[in-house]
């Protein structure tokens, strides 16, 4: 085992993590480079980035980030959160009294 290995996933480096990702109602899927110190809220900004405005109207509500049909908490780290390489997620805005 390495030295990075060894440490908690806390204390190591931080490791880009590609995400495909689609956001709200998008019909294109992206990838989307972020790192394993990276928020969740910076995980939906950088896939907002990409559709918002462009191909996705853009709305005044927040955004949440969906990984293996869980809402994921804005304040976690990808580490934290369990997100792998190549690991799907979609971004959808958080619309009080909407479905998502």
């Amino acid at each position: 085992m390495t030295e990075q290995q060894e440490l908690e996933v806390a204390d190591r480096a931080p490791e880009l993590v590609p995400l495909n990702a689609v956001f709200a109602t998008d019909f294109v899927a992206i990838l989307v480079p972020v790192t394993t110190a990276n928020t969740i809220d910076e995980v939906a900004a950088a896939v907002a980035h990409h559709s918002e405005g462009r191909r996705v109207r853009a709305l005044p509500y927040p955004k949440v980030v969906i990984h293996n049909g869980r809402k994921l908490p804005g304040h976690i780290t990808v580490a934290e959160a369990g997100i792998q390489p190549l690991d799907h997620v979609t971004v959808d805005y958080e619309i009080p009294g909407g479905t998502s």
